[in-house]
């Protein structure tokens, strides 16, 4: 793989699983998908693979489907950054959560850096009333969201739909994943290109066509771009091997593998 030697990277998009849902819970992504999955999820699989190409931090994510799960997977989060120095620990919400504020306060406290929510598994609208409150608390702390984005088999986080929420949330920080929206980077370009948001590239360079890839960085700005693998789905080193062919100057490769994940969690020490 034709490779820049030492350089630091940090995955922003990776999932891990509790061991006994392991296995259940990647091959439901899977399924739903229509991809391979390569692993099972678990965190020393996630170390091992990132490990071949230089990264050096995992921001790591799992997603409740239930309300009643948010506590139990925020712990799993916390446990495992205790565990595994190389972890940044992105909490989980619901949208039928309740006391979010009461849990945003533990989870700031024990060290998480932000919120991942999947709009698609979670069934809900990212543009939904319901879920101004905790923007609004989101904006309040300046504390980051990772949104899973697009998917033109559903209306759940579409481009237009995360427009809008920038729209009554100007200060919220969104990351979409999937170079802004999966299978929906046409409207990624119209209604987010350009604004305040970051995109992510994971799950994106195996389907999307490398001169669109190259278009919407161009049009957004590698300073708002983050790499992500998106493991368990994928492998560190394939991925990187298609981040390869994308146009990023010298300078821009390090911003979006590592310099722009280190500022927007103002990351000290490393």
């Amino acid at each position: 793989m034709n490779r820049i030697p030492k350089e630091k990277i940090i995955d922003f998009h990776a999932h891990i699983y509790p061991e006994k849902i392991a296995e259940k819970a990647s091959e439901s992504i899977g399924k739903f998908y229509n991809a391979p999955m390569l692993y099972h999820g678990f965190p020393e699989e996630l170390i091992e693979s990132g490990s071949k190409v230089g990264v050096v931090k995992y921001v790591i994510h799992s997603v409740a489907t239930k309300p009643e799960q948010v506590e139990a997977v925020n712990d799993f989060i916390i446990d495992s950054c205790k565990r595994h120095s190389e972890f940044i620990g992105f909490a989980t919400h619901h949208q039928d959560y309740k006391d979010f504020d009461k849990e945003l306060d533990r989870i700031q406290k024990a060290g998480l850096k932000g919120i991942k929510m999947h709009p698609d598994f979670q069934k809900f609208q990212v543009d939904m009333a319901q879920m101004d409150n905790f923007y609004t608390s989101l904006e309040e702390r300046n504390f980051p969201i990772l949104l899973h984005a697009g998917d033109c088999r559903f209306d759940f986080s579409g481009s237009l739909r995360l427009s809008r929420v920038l729209n009554k949330h100007p200060k919220l920080k969104i990351i979409a994943a999937h170079f802004g929206g999966y299978t929906d980077w046409e409207n990624s370009l119209k209604y987010l290109a350009k604004r305040n948001i970051w995109f992510d590239t994971s799950s994106s360079l195996w389907k999307l066509p490398l001169d669109k890839a190259n278009e919407i960085i161009r049009v957004h700005g590698a300073d708002k771009f983050l790499f992500g693998s998106d493991f368990p789905m994928w492998n560190h080193e394939g991925e990187l091997e298609r981040f390869n062919k994308l146009c990023f100057t010298k300078e821009e490769r390090s911003a979006v593998l590592y310099n722009n994940a280190v500022k927007l969690l103002d990351l000290k020490n490393l």
